[in-house]
């Protein structure tokens, strides 16, 4: 689905798909060179990463394993919580292997600095962060990322594997919602 698709639903288009796509072709060439020669394990966190996790590893021309975690920091609102949880958790033993996580997005930091301290009391050889979204201005846990698809303004933002209410992952575009979906 596309903005056009929607377009009742949307305020505006940050990114089009063909600017994501671009940006993700690029990542894949830096993340090759990064760690030609070496074993990569991909985690991508769920749900929002599924986008960019798939088309990131088509892009890339060596070979790397792939894995999935989910985890939350919200509870039965929008509001975080405050507490991680791990709702999915890896089936890789990771003590030893080249660790790269892939995030939708980094809005506050706080859960993604969690699994990071996580990951590290596994004793993988290194953990590094890829996100396809990071939002400068929001963050509050220090985190680093080596790999930033674009930095964007603190707005809700949906596409590319962002949601709202479950809804939007699918949009190829990423935009901000128009006030009536969420008033």
């Amino acid at each position: 689905m596309d903005a056009a698709d929607i377009s009742e639903d949307l305020a505006h288009v940050l990114l089009s798909s063909d600017q994501v796509h671009e940006r993700v072709c690029e990542l894949a060439e830096q993340i090759d060179a990064d760690y030609a020669g070496r074993d990569l394990l991909m985690v991508g966190v769920l749900n929002g990463a599924m986008m960019v996790m798939s088309d990131l590893t088509r892009a890339m021309k060596s070979h790397c394993r792939i894995d999935w975690m989910a985890i939350s920091s919200y509870g039965s609102g929008t509001k975080s919580s405050g507490v991680v949880r791990i709702l999915k958790d890896l089936t890789t033993d990771i003590t030893g292997l080249n660790v790269l996580i892939v995030e939708d997005i980094i809005d506050t930091g706080l859960t993604l600095s969690y699994l990071i301290q996580n990951l590290r009391s596994r004793e993988p050889a290194s953990i590094e962060v890829m996100t396809m979204f990071r939002k400068p201005d929001a963050i509050t846990s220090a985190v680093e990322a080596r790999y930033v698809g674009f930095d964007i303004p603190t707005e809700f933002v949906v596409g590319y594997g962002l949601d709202y209410d479950g809804r939007y992952r699918n949009l190829t575009d990423v935009a901000t919602l128009a006030p009536h979906v969420y008033s």
